[in-house]
């Protein structure tokens, strides 16, 4: 199911049912000549499109426009970025919108900078406007004091559940760690554009590495359909297992 094409019905259907509600978090950002700027989006994208094949989840649309940063190239190299603390903003209302709506299992699915799902700037943007929302959502719908009622005297016994507020937005990466030590994780480099390559084979031409020469695309010459299926197959048995 994708949101933007679904009706009342469908998101009832979804509410009713607690099915999964999927974000892709990317960004636009320079990956060098041989990469798209959409790479991060796509990644996450495509992979949420192939794991609706597999099991029952309604895809919302896409966030791109983030904190992408100048860290790989200055702001003339076509990079958008959005300042963290605009950007916070921006999905505390979002978050807030879907919670008010009585969505309850919502999803944010991550390719930019989490090596090692460690936490950078746009990740942690994106997990304190969840936390943000969810908190001011509770205050608003249960008064002061609604952890401390007596309605939450079960709360530690429902820790990492869906009846436990805190669980109803969650930030996950694309590749676990598991997944990244099995293949490889890099940025426009032989792994990045390999995977690309495997769901958006259009947004890769290596025959462009020669206009502009990096350290990090330096190995984007070894990237190949095979490697990159192999790592679709491995983050999607990840996908899989932990969007429930």
């Amino acid at each position: 199911m994708i949101l933007d094409k679904s009706f009342p019905r469908e998101l009832e259907y979804v509410k009713k049912n607690n099915i999964p509600v999927v974000i892709a978090g990317g960004t636009v950002e320079y990956h060098g000549p041989h990469c798209s700027f959409g790479c991060d989006t796509l990644v996450a994208e495509g992979l949420l499109h192939k794991l609706a094949e597999k099991k029952e989840i309604m895809i919302a649309p896409s966030i791109s426009y983030s904190p992408s940063s100048y860290a790989v190239a200055d702001e003339t190299s076509g990079t958008v970025h959005v300042e963290e603390d605009a950007f916070e903003a921006y999905l505390y209302y979002v978050f807030m919108s879907m919670l008010c709506s009585g969505l309850r299992n919502i999803y944010v699915v991550i390719h930019h900078q989490f090596e090692q799902e460690s936490l950078m700037p746009m990740t942690l943007s994106y997990m304190k406007a969840a936390k943000r929302a969810t908190m001011k959502y509770l205050e608003k719908t249960q008064g002061q004091g609604w952890w401390g009622s007596e309605s939450y005297s079960s709360y530690y016994d429902n820790l990492g559940e869906n009846s436990n507020p805190f669980a109803w937005i969650k930030v996950i990466p694309t590749m676990s760690s598991a997944v990244q030590n099995a293949t490889g994780y890099d940025h426009a480099g032989k792994y990045e554009c390999s995977i690309l390559m495997s769901l958006y084979p259009e947004a890769v031409k290596l025959d462009r590495l020669g206009d502009v020469e990096h350290w990090f695309t330096k190995n984007a010459v070894e990237a190949n359909r095979e490697l990159g299926d192999q790592m679709v197959a491995l983050s999607l048995a990840y996908l899989e297992k932990t969007i429930q």
